[in-house]
């Protein structure tokens, strides 16, 4: 049988993660005594100011780097619970929430599985086997709850491209090293418009809150000021990490340059109306559970 293990995320918001409405409060939340249960109990202690706690544990099913293990969102009464539908996707004054699921400098390619009941965090499979980037990703990676990209929709502005029916990418440029599951206050920075395989494919640049740096950047110019090279290097490590596999390169839209933080809302704006969209079944949700 396999292994589970549940990481207690303990709380001190009153909001609810089945409301679905945006979490409004405005003092900071903290992730502590992060508790990890098996055969072995370890406890890990936190100090931070952007980790968004709606009361949901994170709870590991099978063993790391295996085709069975899943990392499932279950709420107090233990009931899981979806991170892509129910985790709130707007917290106010333009911060939205963030959940992890590749951290920096690994290589595990994990995603949130779109086709399975509660779409938990697993591995990418390919033919079978576990799916690894060629080389570690130098920043945190994940999705943006409540954000869907059509793949009925194409998009005028970027080659008539079609979404990849998945939930929004963001790419978090701050200097820590996040946990897989973790689910943070971002604020966007930039927008890339990834191209793969004529299927479009959005890269939100964002920084957790908690970052040394976050008051200093509040739209893609101050991202070159105080971290130069990183929207280039972003864009050159999606545009080649196929490569190595025998695949062409990815293309960018948008004259292959970021775009703003006005234009990165307006992208997570129009994908948050999309999912609510495919939410109310007026447009065709295919082999997606709801649920």
């Amino acid at each position: 049988m396999a292994a589970t293990r549940a990481i207690a995320i303990a709380s001190n918001s009153t909001c609810s993660l089945l409301t679905k409405r945006p979490f409004l409060g405005s003092h900071s939340l903290c992730l502590k005594n992060l508790k990890l249960s098996s055969s072995s109990r370890t406890t890990r202690s936190f100090t931070c100011k952007a980790i968004y706690n709606p009361q949901v544990s994170i709870k590991e099913e099978g063993q790391p780097q295996t085709l069975d293990y899943r990392v499932f969102f279950v709420d107090q009464s233990g009931n899981k619970v979806s991170p892509w539908h129910d985790i709130p996707l707007k917290l106010g004054d333009g911060v939205f929430n963030f959940i992890v699921e590749i951290p920096k400098e690994t290589s595990a390619k994990m995603e949130v599985a779109t086709d399975e009941p509660f779409t938990p965090i697993k591995q990418d499979t390919k033919k079978g086997k576990l799916r690894f980037y060629p080389y570690n990703i130098h920043w945190n990676y994940g999705l943006l709850p409540q954000t869907w990209e059509d793949p009925s929709l194409a998009n005028s502005e970027v080659d008539g491209a079609f979404g990849d029916n998945d939930p929004v990418d963001v790419v978090e440029i701050g200097e820590s090293q996040r946990k897989i599951g973790e689910i943070l206050k971002v604020k966007p920075l930039a927008a890339l418009a990834m191209i793969d395989e004529g299927e479009l494919d959005w890269k939100i640049v964002a920084i957790s809150l908690d970052d040394p740096k976050a008051s200093l950047v509040n739209d893609i110019d101050d991202v070159e000021k105080h971290f130069p090279g990183t929207l280039t290097a972003i864009r050159d490590w999606f545009r080649d990490y196929k490569i190595p596999d025998g695949k062409p390169a990815n293309k960018f839209g948008l004259g292959n340059q970021a775009a703003n933080k006005d234009y990165a809302l307006k992208v997570i704006t129009e994908t948050n109306e999309s999912r609510a969209k495919l939410i109310k079944r007026s447009i065709p949700a295919g082999e997606l559970p709801l649920v």
